[in-house]
């Protein structure tokens, strides 16, 4: 893309006027349409940088690709991954010493970490991203709620790592409205009512949803490529941190030494990147996300991370329609939430 008139990228006008051709629903998770594309639903304002991304960029066999559905635990991913391939040039501190120089704690993880849909925005930036990514060093570690279907042909071709993380669609939709509300511009309208957005929901429409299809996308993709597509579940990532980090480092090809292991690096990355730790740093409390009129707090990304929030929000029967809908449309996939009573 090359920049035009008044900052902006001459090419990004063609993804614009494909994205408003687009099948469009007038009510979404939040407080903008959405539109459908490949059979899932965009918040509309970020359906052109998808495209964009779709048809330019150019993976490296180096990167690593970072997919969650929204609100499902990018932030905390973002951190552990970052902490654990960037270690070599950022030792995790000591649990409790702020005045260490780590990245993470001067930064947010969403600025270490990118989403591809920001870095193409045009509400991001006045140039289009391709220097910026060239100009990354390797491993260039970067973030999707895209699904597998809407990745570019180059994440597959390159054999870069994708690692995808999966939530409890109940706790993911309850953090959704809690961050939609924290995150909404001022003076738009308020967000879509709890009854209707559960239904919206149910029959599929939130953002890059379905989120059956979005999971069962990559699911199937670890199952074939196992080596290049790693599937971790939010639940046990709470459950065994320690575990969990030392399986991402093996995929990602950079194992904990046996004097790591005994110098308890893996748990000082899970320290570092716990939800207390992170909420304290200064720019995740004050920090802002975003540019011009979508631009929030970045503690809007910090609220409870929680598994079984659901139950202060949802009545039992909600909880049982959405297990039986995530059975129904996952069964012969070989996926199992086993969501029932958790």
């Amino acid at each position: 893309m090359v920049a035009g008139e008044n900052g902006r990228a001459d090419g990004f006008s063609k993804y614009e006027a494909q994205a408003s051709s687009l099948p469009a629903s007038p009510r979404g998770q939040g407080s903008f349409p959405y539109r459908k594309y490949g059979g899932f639903w965009y918040p509309e304002h970020l359906m052109a940088p998808t495209l964009a991304m779709l048809d330019t960029f150019a993976a490296r066999p180096t990167d690593v690709i970072l997919a969650t559905m929204p609100k499902s635990g990018a932030t905390w991913l973002k951190a552990l991954v970052y902490a654990v391939v960037c270690r070599g040039r950022h030792q995790p501190p000591p649990a409790g010493d702020e005045r260490h120089p780590h990245p993470l704690l001067a930064s947010s993880p969403h600025e270490l970490v990118p989403f591809l849909h920001d870095l193409y925005s045009e509400n991001h930036s006045s140039a289009p991203p391709g220097p910026f990514l060239e100009g990354m060093p390797s491993p260039r570690v970067l973030a999707v709620h895209a699904p597998f279907t809407a990745l570019p042909a180059s994440v597959p071709a390159s054999g870069c790592r994708v690692v995808y993380l999966c939530r409890d669609p109940k706790d993911g939709f309850v953090s959704l409205r809690h961050f939609l509300d924290e995150k909404k511009p001022e003076g738009s309208p308020a967000i879509t009512p709890l009854a209707e957005a559960f239904d919206l929901f149910c029959d599929g429409v939130s953002p890059f949803g379905p989120v059956w299809d979005h999971m069962a996308g990559y699911w199937k993709e670890s199952v074939a490529r196992p080596g290049e597509v790693m599937f971790l579940r939010y639940e046990q990532l709470k459950e065994d941190a320690v575990g969990s980090v030392t399986r991402l480092a093996e995929f990602l090809g950079c194992p904990f030494t046996d004097e790591e292991v005994a110098g308890g690096v893996p748990e000082a990355i899970v320290a570092l990147c716990s939800m207390d730790r992170m909420r304290s740093v200064q720019a995740n409390r004050d920090g802002m996300h975003g540019t011009g009129g979508r631009s929030f707090k970045n503690s809007a990304f910090f609220r409870k991370g929680e598994v079984g929030d659901w139950k202060a929000h949802m009545t039992p029967e909600m909880a049982r329609r959405l297990d039986n809908i995530m059975e129904e449309k996952l069964r012969g996939s070989g996926l199992s939430l086993s969501l029932t009573g958790n």
